[in-house]
C-alpha cells in the first residue's frame, strides 16, 4: 500500500505539469552514456514515448560520436579531433553519415516504436529541413553550422501525432554533406519551432561551481549570469557549447532550456515532471520564467 501511495502521489505531483506543458514542443538532445548504456537507452525512450502519450510533442536530436568512432576504427581511419570537432575529410563524412543516419537513427525509431511511440526517422537533408555552411574553423573539413532551419516537415508530423528523431548530418546549397555538433541542431531547431523547452541530455549533473563537486549545482540561472559564468571560466570545455547553445535559443523565444545528467535513470521525466528537476535551468530572465 505504501509503495501504491507513493506512486498516487508522484502522478499527483506531475499533473500540474502534465496540464502546462500538454500541446507544447519539447526538443530533447540525446547523447553521452545515456546512449551507450541499454538501461539507461531503454529508459530515455520510455520516457519520450510517456512524453507523447501525455500530449508532449517531443523532438530527439542525436549524435553518435562513440559509434562513428567504432566504424571508423573497423575501417582503418584514424579519429581526429581539434579544440573539440571532429576533423571530418570526405572518408570519415561518409562514415558519419553512414553511422548517423544509416545506423544510429534507425535503431532510435526501431526502439521507440517497439516502446508504443510512433517515430519518424530524419537528417537534416529531408525536406530541406537544415541549410549547413562550413565551419569558421579552419583544417577540419565538412565540419558545419546551421545557416537556415526550414521547420514545416518537422511541424506536419508533430501535428500527425509522430515523433520525428533527427540526426545532425545537413547539407550546402550544393548538395556537399556537413557534420554539425547535435547540440548546435537542437538549439537553432528549438528555436525555429517556438519550442517550450530545450533539453540536453549530458554526463555531468548540469552546471556546476567546481565540477568537482556535484553539491555546488546552479539548480537556475537567466542568460546574463550563465554569460558571466563563461567569463569567469566556472563554464569552459565541452559546456562552454551546450550552454552558448541553450543562451541562443532563449534569446530566440525558446520558454526554458535544462542541462541535466542523463546518467540518472529516467532523468527526463524528473526534470520535467517534478518540483524539484535534476538539472540546471536557464531561463531568458528570473522576471520573466
Amino acid at each position: 500500500m505504501e509503495t501504491a501511495a507513493n506512486r498516487v502521489q508522484i502522478l499527483s505531483e506531475a499533473l500540474p505539469y502534465i496540464q502546462r506543458f500538454r500541446g507544447r514542443t519539447v526538443v530533447i538532445k540525446y547523447g553521452g552514456a545515456a546512449m551507450k548504456d541499454s538501461s539507461l537507452k531503454d529508459d530515455v525512450i520510455r520516457d519520450i514515448v510517456f512524453m507523447a502519450c501525455v500530449g508532449i510533442h517531443p523532438v530527439v536530436v542525436h549524435g553518435g560520436g562513440p559509434e562513428i568512432n567504432t566504424w571508423l576504427s573497423k575501417l582503418n581511419i584514424e579519429p581526429q579531433f581539434r579544440d573539440g570537432l571532429r576533423v571530418t575529410d570526405a572518408p570519415t563524412m561518409d562514415v558519419v553519415e553512414m553511422v548517423l543516419v544509416g545506423r544510429v537513427n534507425k535503431e532510435l525509431v526501431g526502439l521507440v516504436n517497439a516502446a508504443g511511440g510512433s517515430a519518424v526517422g530524419l537528417c537534416g537533408k529531408d525536406g530541406n529541413l537544415i541549410t549547413a555552411r562550413p565551419h569558421a574553423a579552419e583544417g577540419i573539413g565538412f565540419v558545419g553550422e546551421v545557416t537556415r532551419i526550414e521547420p514545416q516537415l518537422v511541424k506536419s508530423l508533430v501535428e500527425a501525432g509522430y515523433i520525428p528523431i533527427i540526426s545532425s548530418v545537413a547539407a550546402d546549397t550544393n548538395g556537399q554533406p556537413y557534420n554539425i555538433n547535435a547540440d548546435t541542431v537542437a538549439g537553432e531547431l528549438a528555436a525555429a519551432l517556438s519550442a517550450e523547452k530545450l533539453i540536453l541530455l549530458t554526463d555531468t549533473p548540469g552546471i556546476l561551481k567546481d565540477y568537482h563537486d556535484a553539491s555546488t549545482l546552479y539548480n537556475k540561472l537567466d542568460i546574463q549570469e550563465a554569460r558571466a559564468l563563461i567569463d569567469a571560466d566556472i563554464v569552459s570545455g565541452g559546456m562552454i557549447p551546450k550552454v552558448t547553445c541553450c543562451v541562443r535559443a532563449l534569446a530566440q523565444g525558446v520558454r526554458g532550456t535544462h542541462i541535466i545528467d542523463g546518467r540518472v535513470p529516467h532523468s527526463l521525466l524528473l526534470e520535467t515532471f517534478t518540483n524539484s528537476g535534476i538539472g540546471t535551468m536557464l531561463v531568458a530572465s528570473h522576471q520573466t520564467a
